[in-house]
């Protein structure tokens, strides 16, 4: 009697079949995985924060120095032999905590001073015996063509925050902090200028705003009850941009159409963010 044929597939066959089946489903490639990736969102596994900071981490390893540095004709830099007066306006009005140190020119970088330093003579009375020297820390060189994933293993070995840039020349091309490389994966990090994506303008203190620099001018017209031109441009930051006739660094301010204009945050390109207050604000202000 000849036995029937069993349709069962044998626990070896079934085992190779699991494993062929699983490696097929697995990404072949970053364009795969990022598309795997949205798949999960889709099905509410990730949520959108989530995917866009796997999306940033695995972009790092892709992007160089040069993409992200701050340029050097925006570098805010302090001078090796200027008092401290002057180094505490300088350091106030930028608003930063670390800063390249330069000598005869921006070339020249002799270190990096962290503005907590200077606390330390001011609130003890010794700002006369201050030297720049004794209290800058190494700076850091590095290429523009260095990828940013390795830059944060370097600053999270060493502890530094901050590298000075230099092209194949040697030159100072800029500077990069460790918030840089970070916000290529997490996305700004905010501080006092980020405002809500849906707000244009925001009341700050002692009659302060801050507004976003792509705010319509008419919107703004409409918010403030003025009458700044928009002939030629759409946006505020358009109109900032031409009464400066270049664009404005960081701190930079100008004064028309009744406001006071600083800039709050800008790159080589355009204005982000701006600081205004009303020159009405202003004059009681200063009478009060």
């Amino acid at each position: 009697m000849i036995s029937p044929i069993s349709t069962r597939p044998s626990p070896i066959l079934s085992w190779f079949n699991r494993v062929r089946e699983t490696l097929s489903n697995k990404p072949q490639d970053k364009t795969q995985l990022i598309t795997l990736l949205h798949d999960a969102k889709q099905r509410n596994l990730l949520n959108a924060e989530t995917l866009g900071m796997i999306e940033g981490a695995l972009q790092v390893s892709e992007k160089h120095v040069r993409d992200v540095m701050i340029p050097r004709s925006h570098m805010v830099v302090l001078d090796l032999h200027a008092p401290p007066d002057s180094l505490v306006k300088k350091i106030v009005k930028s608003g930063h905590s670390r800063f390249p140190v330069v000598g005869d020119n921006r070339d020249d970088v002799q270190g990096i001073f962290l503005a907590k330093d200077l606390l330390d003579y001011d609130t003890k009375g010794n700002s006369h015996q201050f030297n720049m020297r004794d209290v800058m820390r190494p700076a850091i060189f590095i290429p523009e063509s260095k990828r940013l994933n390795v830059l944060l293993r370097e600053f999270r070995t060493s502890r530094n925050h901050m590298a000075i840039v230099i092209d194949e020349y040697s030159g100072v091309a800029g500077l990069v902090t460790i918030e840089d490389v970070i916000e290529q994966i997490v996305g700004d990090i905010d501080d006092e200028y980020d405002i809500d994506d849906q707000v244009f303008i925001k009341a700050s203190h002692n009659g302060l705003y801050i507004v976003y620099a792509l705010t319509p001018i008419e919107e703004f017209n409409d918010y403030f009850k003025s009458a700044l031109s928009d002939e030629e441009f759409d946006t505020i930051g358009g109109l900032v941009i031409q009464a400066f006739g270049h664009v404005p660094q960081h701190g930079e301010s100008i004064e028309f159409g009744g406001f006071h204009f600083e800039v709050g945050r800008a790159d080589g390109r355009r204005i982000h963010v701006l600081r205004i207050k009303p020159l009405s604000v202003l004059s009681n202000n200063i009478d009060s």
